[in-house]
């Protein structure tokens, strides 16, 4: 479960069981939009350390830059999200390949591109 308490600042705390995370609406830290970008960037990441640990190599090095594009209705919108990847020189193409394959295959992406039938419910308790 994921809790938060609306209070008068412009922070946004969210919580977890073990995690907490902090968004802004001022723009002094990411705002939830924002966030959900940085997820998307952070999957990439532990895709690419999932393929190194399977090839037994280090991921060490590896950069990942990640940039959403709009849509035809704006910011809020997400036409495209561009994730290009580089590698440091002692990468074998074979090697590049399976880690671009498994970025591919990031969790938080498959939700987004099979989610259109997620019921959002809000509710008062």
């Amino acid at each position: 479960m994921y809790s938060t308490i609306v209070d008068s600042t412009p922070l946004i705390k969210v919580s977890t069981g073990k995690h907490e995370t902090t968004f802004s609406v001022n723009g002094s830290q990411m705002n939830p939009l924002e966030g959900f970008y940085a997820t998307l960037a952070a999957c990439a990441a532990v895709y690419a350390k999932k393929a190194c640990k399977e090839l037994g190599i280090p991921a060490d090095g590896i950069a990942i830059d990640c940039k959403p594009f709009a849509g035809p209705k704006g910011a809020l919108s997400l036409a495209k999200f561009k994730t290009d990847v580089r590698f440091p020189e002692h990468f074998t193409a074979e090697q590049k390949s399976a880690i671009l394959d498994s970025i591919a295959e990031c969790a938080v992406k498959k939700v987004v591109l099979e989610g259109a039938a997620i019921d959002f419910q809000v509710a008062e308790v």
